[in-house]
C-alpha cells in the first residue's frame, strides 16, 4: 500500500493532467516569495507587458474574498506568492486561499479562526518545497501555521498539530502581552526565519527577538536577542536590566536574504515606549538598525543604527533591498534601506560600511523631564533624502489663502522645525509623519538599470506630551481615564478619529455602551484582531477602564493603594498621532503629499520624482495631481513599467520607469494598499493586486483581488 495519501495523489494527478492539456510550452514565471525573491527586488524579468502596450491592460479576473467588513473596516495588505499554476493569498478575515492563476477560481482555503471575525492583518505567506513535500507558512495571532500547499490541510507533524506557539522561546514569560507577525518569514535552506509585531505603547511589551525554525518540525533552531542580554554586543547601550523588562526592537517588516553568502538582513523597529525613553536611556541597540545575521546560526555579522534612542516611532518598516552599485567601474554588492524619514541608506553588503557618506549631525534635544535624547542622528547625503524634511511657516499649504492663514495661526502655539524635532508639551509638528516617508511596502529594484523605485508619504502630524501621574485620591472614572491615557492613546485618539486610529474615544464609548461590560473585559484579556491583549491589567484596572468607557464610576472613590500598581516608569505620554489638516481635510503642508521616486544608485541621487495619487475633489477643481498618503509598495518589470497602487484615490497605476509618466490607470472599488505581483502562465503575463481598502489610509473597506492582462489593440 502507498503511504502517501490517496486523495493528495489524485489532486496532484488532476493538476498535472490539466496543465498538460492546456500547455503551449510557454515558460511559467511566478512570484516565488513575498517581494518576488530573496533579494526583495519586487522585480520581474517579464516584458510582454511593456511601456508601449501597457495602456491595453484589461481586467482578466477578480476574486471576491467574501469576508471583508465595512465597520470596523477591514483591510488586505497581501503580496501574493505564485508557484506554477497556483496563487496563494490571504483575505481580510485572514483565511489563506489557493487560486488558479488563469481564472482566479478557488482551489482550497484554510480558516484559522473557523468563521470567527478578526481584524488582524496578513501581508502574505512563505512557501517551501523539497520537490516532493510543499508547504505554506503563515501567522494568525501568536501561532505559526504550516499547511500542505496542495490541499490546505495542517501539517500535523509541524509543532503541535500543525502550529508553533510564538510565545515560547523568548526567554521570559510574556504570554499576557500582545505578540503576532504580520509579514511572512523568509526561508533559508530548511530554516524559516521569523520576526514579530509587538506592543509599542507605554505599557509592558514583548521583546522583538528574531528566531529561526526548522521547516519540517517547527523546532526553534536559533534566536537573536534584539535587546541584548549580559555579555552580548549592545548590552551597554541600555540600562542594565532592560533585557528583563523592555520590549520592541522587532523585525516586523520582514527579511531579505543573500543566499550565496548565507546572510539574512532586516530592519528593526523602535524600542517601546515609542515617545518617551526616560526608562531606557542610551543608544538602544539593536532598535532602529539594519541588521546582517548569519542565516545558519543567527550570529550578528554587522549592524548600522539609523536612529539613535528613537522617540518618534521612526522604526525601520521594511528590510533593505539587495542591490548593486557601480563605482569607479566596479560593481559593489550593497543593501539599500528606505526609511520613514525618507532617508535612503546604502551600505556595503558584507561589511555594513556606507557606500555614500553618512554624517552624524546635531539635532534638537528634548526638554521633557527624564528624557535624554541622543545629541546626533545619521543623515545620508541630501541627494538621498527623498521625503519632505521640515515643517515651518514656509512649508504651510498654498492650496488656498484661507487654508494658509489658518494653519499659520495654529503654528504660532506649536513647535516646528526639521526632521527629528522631539515631541514636546506645547505640541510638536513631525515631518515626515510617524507613518511617513516609506512604510512597510518598501522599494522595488531594477537590477539591469540599478534604479530603486520607492513610494513616499509627505504629510505632517503633531504630538503633545502630557504628564502621566494620577492623583492620590481619584474616582473609578478618573482612574480609568488615566489608564486610557497611559495604555490606549497611541492607537485610539482621545478626540476625533484619525486615519491611524482604529477608533476614536467617541466610537469606543459607543461600542462599549452597545456591547456591554463583559465584551470589553474579554477584549482586554484576550485582544482582538490588531488590538493587543492587556492581560497584565488587574481586575481593578479593567473595571476602571470599563467605567471610563461607559461614563460611569464618577461616585466610586478609590484609595491610593488601588492605583499604585498602575504607576509605571513611564512619566510622560504622547497624546496620540494627530493628522494636521486644513478645514477641508487636506494636509497642512505644501504639495506633493505623496510621491513615487526613482533613485539612481550609481549616482546616489533622485532620477525623477512624481506625485502618487490625487484627491478627486481637487481633481474636479482642476488641480494637478497632488499625491496622497500611500501604503503598499511598487513593483518593476523588464518591460520598463512600474506598477503601484497605494494611493487614497483607490486607483492602480502603471508608470514609465524611465520618466515617471503615468501610462495607465484603473479605478478599483477600494484602495490597493498592498504590493502587486506579476507572473506569466501559458504565454500570458498577468498583474494582480489586493484591493482591501480600509487600514491606515482610512478609506472604505474592500475584499477583492484584481488581475489584469493585455487586451486587444487600442
Amino acid at each position: 500500500m502507498f503511504s502517501y495519501p490517496y486523495s493528495k495523489c489524485l489532486l496532484i494527478l488532476c493538476a498535472c493532467l490539466w496543465s498538460c492539456s492546456q500547455s503551449n510550452h510557454a515558460p511559467t514565471v511566478g512570484w516565488q516569495r513575498y517581494s518576488a525573491d530573496a533579494a526583495g527586488s519586487k522585480y520581474s524579468s517579464l516584458s510582454q507587458i511593456n511601456d508601449a502596450n501597457v495602456h491595453r491592460l484589461e481586467l482578466a479576473w477578480t476574486f471576491d474574498t467574501g469576508d471583508m467588513r465595512k465597520k470596523p473596516a477591514t483591510t488586505m495588505q497581501c503580496n501574493p506568492v505564485i508557484i506554477d499554476s497556483v496563487m496563494y493569498v490571504s483575505t481580510p478575515g485572514l483565511k489563506i486561499v489557493a487560486l488558479h492563476v488563469a481564472t482566479g477560481d478557488k482551489i482550497w482555503s484554510f480558516d484559522p479562526y473557523e468563521g470567527r471575525q478578526t481584524r488582524n492583518v496578513n501581508r502574505g505567506v512563505s512557501y517551501w518545497s523539497d520537490g516532493q513535500d510543499a508547504r505554506i507558512y503563515f501567522v494568525a495571532d501568536a501561532e505559526l501555521y504550516s499547511l500542505d500547499a496542495t490541499d490546505g490541510n495542517l501539517i500535523e507533524s509541524f509543532g503541535s498539530a500543525g502550529k508553533v506557539d510564538l510565545y515560547e522561546g523568548l526567554g521570559r514569560d510574556v504570554r499576557h502581552l500582545w505578540l503576532t507577525s504580520l509579514t511572512p518569514g523568509i526561508i533559508y535552506q530548511e530554516l524559516l526565519i521569523m520576526g514579530s509585531r509587538v506592543g509599542e505603547g507605554p505599557g509592558p511589551a514583548a521583546p522583538g527577538h528574531i528566531r529561526a525554525y526548522d521547516v519540517r518540525t517547527g523546532e526553534m533552531k536559533w534566536i537573536f536577542h534584539t535587546i541584548p542580554q549580559p555579555g552580548e554586543v549592545g548590552y551597554d547601550s541600555w540600562p542594565p536590566d532592560a533585557w528583563t523588562r523592555k520590549g520592541g526592537a522587532n523585525a516586523w517588516g520582514g527579511f531579505t536574504l543573500d543566499e550565496e553568502r548565507g546572510i539574512v538582513f532586516c530592519g528593526t523597529g523602535s524600542a517601546s515606549y515609542d515617545h518617551w525613553g526616560g526608562d531606557r536611556l542610551g543608544q538602544n541597540l539593536f532598535a532602529n538598525c539594519i541588521l546582517a545575521l548569519n542565516a545558519t546560526t543567527g550570529k550578528r555579522i554587522w549592524h548600522y543604527q539609523v536612529v539613535h534612542h528613537d522617540i518618534w516611532d521612526y522604526d525601520l518598516p521594511c528590510p533593505p533591498n539587495l542591490v548593486q552599485v557601480k563605482q569607479n567601474g566596479q560593481l559593489i554588492d550593497a543593501v539599500a534601506q528606505p526609511t520613514k524619514m525618507g532617508h535612503l541608506f546604502v551600505l556595503n553588503r558584507e561589511t555594513g560600511d556606507p557606500i555614500f557618506p553618512i554624517e552624524e549631525l546635531p539635532v534638537p534635544q528634548s526638554d521633557i523631564p527624564g528624557e535624554e535624547t541622543w545629541p546626533t542622528q545619521p543623515f545620508p547625503p541630501t541627494s538621498l533624502r527623498y521625503a519632505q524634511q521640515r515643517f515651518t511657516q514656509e512649508e504651510v499649504t498654498d492650496l488656498t489663502e484661507e487654508a494658509n492663514a489658518a494653519i499659520r495661526q495654529r503654528l504660532d502655539s506649536m513647535d516646528v522645525g526639521d526632521v527629528f524635532l522631539p515631541p514636546s508639551r506645547r505640541g510638536a509638528v513631525t515631518m515626515p509623519q510617524f507613518n511617513g516617508g516609506t512604510d512597510w511596502g518598501g522599494a522595488a529594484y531594477d537590477p539591469e538599470a540599478r534604479i530603486l523605485f520607492v513610494n513616499c508619504s509627505n504629510e505632517a502630524e503633531w504630538i503633545a506630551m502630557v504628564k502621566a501621574e494620577p492623583k492620590a485620591h481619584i474616582t473609578q472614572y478618573e482612574f480609568g481615564e488615566h489608564l486610557f491615557q497611559t495604555s490606549c492613546t497611541s492607537c485610539h485618539s482621545p478626540g476625533n478619529s484619525t486615519r491611524f486610529s482604529s477608533h476614536s474615544l467617541g466610537i469606543l464609548r459607543e461600542i462599549a455602551t452597545k456591547g456591554g461590560s463583559d465584551r470589553i473585559r474579554r477584549t482586554l484579556l484576550e485582544g482582538k484582531g490588531q488590538m493587543p491583549k492587556f492581560a497584565q491589567l488587574s481586575k481593578d484596572e479593567r473595571d476602571a477602564l470599563v467605567a471610563f468607557l461607559r461614563n460611569t464610576g464618577n461616585n466610586n472613590k478609590l484609595d491610593q493603594r488601588s492605583i499604585v500598581r498602575s504607576i509605571q516608569e513611564i512619566r510622560y505620554l504622547g497624546s496620540g498621532h494627530h493628522e494636521f489638516k486644513d478645514s477641508e481635510g487636506f494636509p497642512a503642508n505644501k504639495r506633493p503629499w505623496g510621491t513615487l521616486n526613482a533613485i539612481d544608485l550609481d549616482r546616489g541621487e533622485i532620477k525623477w520624482q512624481v506625485p502618487l495619487g490625487t484627491y478627486p475633489a481637487l481633481e474636479a477643481r482642476g488641480e494637478s495631481p497632488t499625491g496622497t498618503f500611500n501604503m503598499g509598495g511598487p513593483i518593476a518589470t523588464a518591460g520598463g513599467v512600474v506598477f503601484m497602487g497605494g494611493s487614497m484615490d483607490e486607483r492602480f497605476r502603471a508608470f514609465d520607469a524611465k520618466t515617471g509618466e503615468v501610462l495607465w490607470e484603473f479605478q478599483m472599488d477600494a484602495g490597493g494598499y498592498a504590493t502587486p505581483a506579476t507572473y506569466s502562465w501559458q504565454g500570458t503575463q498577468y498583474v494582480v493586486i489586493a484591493a482591501g481598502g480600509g487600514g491606515k489610509p482610512g478609506t472604505k473597506a474592500g475584499g477583492k483581488y484584481y488581475c489584469f492582462a493585455l487586451g486587444g489593440e487600442g
